[in-house]
């Protein structure tokens, strides 16, 4: 199977990001989930075979589990239920695309952490807090802690994004909107651990985003609780002060970090066989775990 770097579909682009290809349909947006994989904020020049059919399907997984929770911008998942028009293009959407409701995105990610790990980690060995929220003395790599911190970042369409901390999320788009962002991302944080941890993994941290429909709702959009957005460990291998063996796109970033000559700046460099599969086979090993069958 070749991995599908690109689509270019006749329709209005809407954007293309680092792997979901976006087209304007008026009222709604088509998303499709390409192949491709970044990492440090670079498009790698190889994509994954299948895995924007393995994002999507998850995804789609969790919008379903979390439903009761939050309202989310799905409005169809199955090409047959897509407008005319899109039908003979049905073999390259099937499995990899949704139809969403169009809403104003909110212009940051909101980030919920309950695992002292990646960047959290190394803040902490320096100065004791994570995202400037001070924790208690004494953890290790991988511990739990003693509840789920919200850590909200920018969103930039370029380059990093950085860390933000509440009250200046709070500048940005309210201070009673920030506070129904943060509720509704820890509500869905801890479901997702306990269908997760059902399931024989942790759920480290994870990533959301949320837009408004013009009537002010809340929405749920873009991905959730993906390999591509969160980090997933093993639950029966997971040792605090050491790294467990995860489901999700450490083991490129893993990869990456070895290699002397790349600082991190595109072009990034290119993947070898082994990561490639490796990164399918975590990844449909998670897609496994929640009954997706990928298609």
């Amino acid at each position: 199977m070749d991995a599908l770097l690109k689509t270019d579909l006749p329709l209005p682009a809407f954007r293309r990001g680092k792997v979901r290809d976006v087209y304007d349909l008026g009222r709604s947006l088509l998303i499709v989930a390409t192949d491709r994989i970044s990492a440090f904020d670079c498009i790698m020049p190889e994509g994954i075979p299948g895995k924007g059919r393995i994002l999507t399907q998850v995804a789609n997984f969790w919008f379903g589990a979390t439903a009761d929770l939050l309202p989310n911008h799905l409005e169809a998942t199955a090409v047959e239920a897509y407008p005319e028009a899109l039908r003979p293009h049905a073999d390259l959407l099937r499995g990899r695309s949704i139809l969403v409701r169009k809403t104003a995105p909110l212009p940051v990610e909101c980030v919920v952490r309950g695992y002292l790990a990646g960047s959290g980690l190394k803040e902490y060995g320096k100065s004791g807090t994570v995202c400037g929220i001070a924790l208690p003395p004494g953890l290790r790599n991988a511990d739990r802690l003693p509840e789920p911190i919200f850590t909200p970042s920018t969103k930039a369409e370029e380059g990093h994004d950085e860390n933000i901390d509440f009250a200046t999320m709070a500048g940005l788009i309210g201070q009673e909107l920030a506070t129904r962002v943060r509720t509704a991302s820890l509500a869905l944080y801890r479901r997702g651990c306990e269908l997760a941890l059902e399931r024989g993994i942790i759920l480290a941290d994870t990533k959301f985003e949320f837009g408004l429909l013009e009537d002010g709702s809340l929405m749920l959009i873009d991905e959730v609780l993906t390999p591509d957005s969160s980090r997933y460990w093993l639950a029966d291998a997971w040792r605090p002060g050491s790294n467990p063996p995860s489901l999700d796109k450490q083991f490129l970033r893993d990869y990456l970090e070895t290699l002397p000559d790349w600082d991190k700046r595109p072009p990034a460099p290119h993947l070898p066989p082994q990561v490639i599969r490796g990164i399918q086979e975590r990844y449909l090993d998670l897609a496994a775990r929640f009954g997706v069958q990928v298609s």
